[in-house]
């Protein structure tokens, strides 16, 4: 299985089509801050779209977190601003840890990162219009399941 996650588009959605062309996701995951770009989102691509609202999201109709299945883990995705992330991801795994999800998904700080802490992947797909980290390329994650089931993440980036 592969799902492409991405996070913090807000409405300037030109890497996100450049990125669905290149991939054929089986799941697609948006960790809010869309601004108003969710049918234009889903149509780009044929399978399912999972999406929360980030704070930028105003009068949106998406939940502002999920859970899903994805193969054998519980994943749980939340844009992560009211966990303050921009600070750590500390406020953000206690309540990953208090709801028992293998994998939390947030987005929020532009900055890709892949960590295991406690346990529990946490992953930030950085953002695919305003990057923020050293460098800033576009980036996304896609996580991919292997005939284990085991799951991998990688941070993925586009030449500006």
């Amino acid at each position: 299985m592969k799902v492409i996650i991405v996070s913090d588009t807000h409405r300037r959605n030109e890497n996100y089509f450049k990125v669905m062309k290149m991939h054929a996701p089986d799941m697609v995951i948006h960790c809010g801050d869309i601004e108003g770009s969710e049918y234009a989102l889903s149509e780009a691509v044929s399978c399912p779209v999972h999406m929360v609202t980030g704070n930028n999201d105003f009068f949106s109709e998406l939940p502002r977190e999920l859970e899903l299945q994805v193969g054998r883990y519980k994943v749980w995705v939340t844009h992560g601003h009211n966990y303050y992330v921009s600070m750590s991801t500390e406020y953000l795994v206690q309540e990953a840890l208090a709801r028992g999800v293998d994998v939390v998904l947030y987005g929020h700080t532009h900055k890709p990162s892949v960590t295991k802490e406690c346990g529990i992947w946490v992953v930030n797909p950085g953002s695919l219009s305003y990057p923020r980290q050293d460098g800033r390329k576009p980036s996304y994650c896609i996580m991919e399941t292997d005939r284990f089931g085991e799951a991998h993440f990688t941070i993925a980036y586009l030449e500006n």
